[in-house]
Order: structure tokens, then sequence, then C-alpha cells
């Protein structure tokens, strides 16, 4: 028997201290060579692009596959999202497919708790510290709740080009974490806070690396292609430079690609995987008034350990349809 999750279902289960528990285990199995992570596969039909994310954790047992596709004209032509995702999660002794679930939720939830897991290992740990988003939308939710998961956050700062977007977040969000949160007039104002995220779709840089205040961490999640960057040269420059994985970065984030290109910094200014902060390999921040910086790409391990949460947890809670396939 299959169990079938739709989105309400992987709502209904997954909390952020969950997908931030296991994708922080995720990522050190990285790190200590136990997970199977390949190539991210994609196929172009005529209409969109068809991505295929696989991955194994041996220590967590999670075996999964995440199908995610980009159809431009969904929207208009089939009433249905641009972006769709479904994920696959089998069972490591058959192989069978043991669930399979909507995968939006989950790709918003785990990509903030990759940034809530870079929070806690990077970022001060002042109290009641303020939180900037740049960006109103629900990764940028998910990012302000996985920071205030992780530090001790008084208040936070939220800057998008739409004031109805900007609106929204502020009352879903205050009413969820119990933080006033200010809607800024300009990019500047967010640069006060001690913890930036950018959840934006903007292909160019949002703010000026030289007013970033020492001891800020950055997560930077928005931009997934080499010719793309939410952060200027100054910015990457003058941070200490963490990402997800090196091979992605290099490959898809025009955050570092860029500089690199320029002759701004060597390749060598990447400083460190995630994993490797995580697993001590590697020191994080050292100082007080260190900037660091988190690149996200986004990995299929991630997806793995957060399906398999999802599933342990809707078994729990007797959720979700069993079908025969």
């Amino acid at each position: 028997m299959t169990l079938i999750l739709n989105r309400n279902d992987v709502i209904s289960v997954l909390q952020m201290q969950d997908c931030m528990d296991v994708v922080e285990k995720a990522f050190a199995e990285l790190a200590n060579g136990t997970a199977v992570l390949p190539l991210r596969t994609g196929i172009k039909p005529p209409d969109g692009v068809s991505l295929y994310m696989p991955a194994y954790l041996k220590e967590m047992g999670a075996l999964a596959c995440k199908v995610v596709t980009v159809y431009k004209d969904n929207p208009v032509k089939h009433n249905m999202p641009t972006t769709i995702g479904k994920v696959l999660l089998q069972d490591i002794n058959t192989g069978d497919v043991i669930c399979i679930m909507d995968g939006g939720y989950l790709t918003a939830v785990r990509t903030g708790a990759a940034s809530g897991v870079a929070t806690k290992y990077l970022a001060r740990e002042d109290k009641n510290q303020v939180a900037g988003i740049f960006g109103a939308g629900v990764q940028a939710k998910m990012q302000l709740w996985a920071v205030a998961t992780a530090r001790d956050i008084g208040k936070a700062i939220v800057y998008d080009i739409s004031a109805d977007a900007m609106e929204k977040f502020v009352s879903e969000m205050s009413a969820k974490l119990n933080i006033g949160i200010i809607k800024a007039k300009s990019p500047e104002e967010v640069l006060q806070a001690d913890i930036i995220c950018t959840a934006s779709s903007s292909a160019t840089p949002l703010f000026d690396g030289k007013l970033v205040k020492d001891g800020t961490h950055i997560n930077g999640i928005g931009s997934h292609a080499p010719a793309m960057r939410e952060l200027d040269t100054e910015t990457i420059r003058r941070s200490l430079f963490i990402g997800d994985s090196r091979e992605a970065c290099f490959s898809e984030a025009g955050d570092i690609i860029i500089p690199v290109n320029e002759g701004a910094i060597k390749e060598s200014h990447f400083y460190a995987e995630l994993g490797e902060i995580i697993t001590g390999k590697k020191k994080g921040r050292t100082s007080s008034a260190m900037i660091t910086l988190f690149k996200s790409n986004g990995l299929a391990i991630q997806d793995a350990a957060t399906a398999k949460v999802i599933y342990e947890r809707a078994v729990e809670k007797g959720i979700g349809q069993k079908v025969e396939i």
C-alpha cells in the first residue's frame, strides 16, 4: 500500500523545528560522505521543463526523488500553478514507493529550514535581534519563521516592491510569530537588521554591500542562475561565504560566479559547505564583527530528509489515504 498525502496533509504535520532538525542531519551526512546526491536531471518537453532530484541518506534511511515541473503557460491554459512538485518516498529495504506527497509546501519549508540551520551556526547569539526580509512571498515567510526558530527575534523588517504583498506578510507573520513587523520604505531600511534573508525574484543586487553593518548574518535564497544575483560583489567580498554545496554554487549561483568572473574574488573565497560547519570540520563565525553569508541553492537531500519526517508524522497521526498501486 502507498500512502498519498495532499498539500493540506503535509501542512498539518510539518513544523519548522522538525524540518530544521532533519535538514541539519542531512547536511551533516553530506559532509561525512554518507549521502548520495546525484546531479539534478532535466528534461524539456515542448511547453516546459521537468526536473528530477533524487537523494539517499544512509544514516537517516531516507530514499526519495522529487519531481518538479515548470510550465509557464499553466495558469492561463490549464488553471494550474506554474511550478508543480511531487515527492516519492521509498522503503530503503524493498525499494517500494511507500508514499507520494505534495512537494510544494515541503519545498518551501525545507528551503526555510536550511536558512534556519545556517542561522543557528553562523549568526550572532545576541538576544532580541532584528530580522530583515527582502521579499514578501511564500519563501520570505518561511525564512522569517526559520530565523525566528533559530534565534531570539524581537522585531522584523520586510521590504517588497508590492505594497499589498507586504501588508499580507505583516498580517500573517506577526500573528504567527507574535513579533512586531515593520514595512520598510526602502531596501536600505532593512540593512539595520542583524540577520538578513533575501528571498526575492530579483535578477540584480538588492542593496549596496558597503552599507551592510558588521556582524550581520545573511541568508541568500532567491537567485539560482549564473547570470542572476541578489547580492552584489561588495557583499560577497566582505562576507565569510558558506554554501549548501560547492558544486551547486559554482554551477548555479550568480552571487558568487559573477564576482569570480569579474576577478573581484577567487574561487577560494568559497570557505565551506554548511555541512562542514555543522560537523566541526571548519569553524564558522569567529568574531562578533564578522559578516557571515549562507548561499542556498536547494538540494535533494533536504527533500529526502523532510519527506521522511512528514511520512513518519502522518503515519503516527493516521493522516492521508492508502491506495493499492
